[in-house]
């Protein structure tokens, strides 16, 4: 038997309403306003998000840190990490699961998603956009990348 002691993570509770979606959809797109009025009111973890999506590690150790270690599941799943999918599910989170896969371009997920919550399916459709546009970026041999 082992003497580790497992530590219990306490995960947020994670409702918003309609309008802080759409800016979150807004600040994911690039839109500093919404990203820093996120950042302001009782939904900085969305705020957080756009930077931690980016892949800043500070915004991804404040999720971890601040008990939001499903959104950062969710970004990991989005980039396509198996163990961050498969924590999301064995927990019940369905609809981030299928958030980040549709983020993700998988189709059975996207599908999904867009009956079970357009807004969300929204949402992924814009991260997915904006990841393809990183890519582009990254891949383009007339830029230099620092």
């Amino acid at each position: 038997m082992s003497d580790k002691k497992t530590k219990k993570i306490i995960l947020k509770h994670l409702e918003y309403p309609s309008k802080v979606l759409i800016a979150w959809r807004e600040a994911i797109g690039g839109n500093v306003e919404f990203r820093d009025f996120l950042i302001r009111s009782p939904y900085k973890e969305l705020g957080i998000f756009c930077f931690a999506i980016m892949n800043d590690k500070k915004s991804r150790k404040w999720l971890l840190d601040n008990n939001y270690g499903h959104l950062l599941a969710t970004i990991e799943g989005i980039e396509g990490k198996d163990s961050a999918l498969v924590f999301l599910k064995k927990n019940g989170f369905d609809l981030l699961f299928h958030f980040a896969r549709s983020a993700d371009s998988w189709k059975d997920s996207q599908i999904w998603l867009q009956k079970k919550d357009k807004l969300l399916y929204a949402i992924s459709l814009k991260i997915e956009y904006v990841k393809d546009e990183i890519e582009l970026r990254n891949q383009d041999p007339h830029k230099l990348n620092p």
